[in-house]
């Protein structure tokens, strides 16, 4: 089996906050799979449970992520970078995502760390899924044109794609990221004007993509996307009861994935 060297395992918890207009929290643990687009077929080989693109309790499946399935995905990653940017990453591009699980797949939100030739980080694409309608839309990210404080690479941003039903379009997003390690951040502020509305903070902890990981991964969190669409849905019902706010879709001319810097 070949060494996989970039490639791992991220479990720790996610936790949501909504101030206003009605308070609402939760927090759930999880994990994720950190993949290098170069290190797929030695990620998974003689794992019996796990492949690519064929089916099995834990599949990795092309279509199931952006851009068009017949082209490679570290590919349609580059040319989204390119096409908001100017400027095509030519390093590696890792992803932080859910695999298909039972034969089901939800990703609220998958990112690709995109590099520089020279190994440095440039560049992450948010590919955002939103919930109930399915539409996708991919957030582009240069590390140019963030803010550094601390460990933490920042950026703020015009909402511009509707993500759900209790949240309105005239926002404005501060996302705030580490560059992964054995620790990986992520923390996603809505704003009102200048006041904070939500905020979604990831924190997650490395461990070696390995046998034991991976087989902790099927028995600690099965059917992982399953839970992931039913916590949203039970979480929806609770905002419902509520009476929180519901905001109708704007009804984008555009329904396809987007990018934009």
């Amino acid at each position: 089996m070949s060494r996989v060297v970039h490639s791992a395992v991220y479990e720790g918890r996610v936790t949501h906050s909504r101030h206003a207009p009605t308070p609402h929290a939760f927090r759930y643990r999880m994990a994720q799979l950190y993949l290098d687009l170069d290190e797929l077929d030695q990620a998974f080989d003689r794992r019996w449970l796990w492949s690519v693109n064929r089916r099995n309790l834990a599949q990795w499946r092309r279509a199931d992520y952006l851009g068009d399935p017949d082209v490679p995905l570290a590919q349609a990653v580059r040319e989204r970078v390119r096409e908001a940017t100017g400027s095509m990453p030519a390093g590696p591009v890792r992803m932080l995502t859910h695999l298909r699980y039972g034969g089901y797949v939800f990703n609220p939100v998958t990112f690709y760390y995109c590099h520089a030739a020279d190994g440095t980080l440039s560049s992450i694409v948010a590919d955002i899924t939103n919930t109930p309608w399915r539409e996708r839309h991919a957030y582009v990210l240069p590390l140019t044109r963030a803010q550094r404080h601390g460990r933490l690479w920042c950026w703020e941003f015009d909402k511009d794609f509707h993500v759900s039903p209790f949240m309105a379009m005239d926002r404005r997003y501060d996302w705030r990221f580490t560059e992964p390690g054995e620790e990986l951040r992520v923390h996603m502020k809505v704003l009102r004007g200048l006041a904070p509305e939500f905020d979604a903070d990831l924190a997650l902890w490395r461990r070696p993509l390995d046998g034991a990981a991976l087989a902790r991964v099927l028995l600690r969190y099965p059917l992982m996307t399953l839970q992931v669409i039913g916590a949203i849905h039970w979480q929806a019902l609770r905002l419902w009861l509520k009476r929180t706010p519901v905001h109708d879709h704007p009804g984008r001319a555009d329904r396809g994935p987007k990018e934009t810097s």
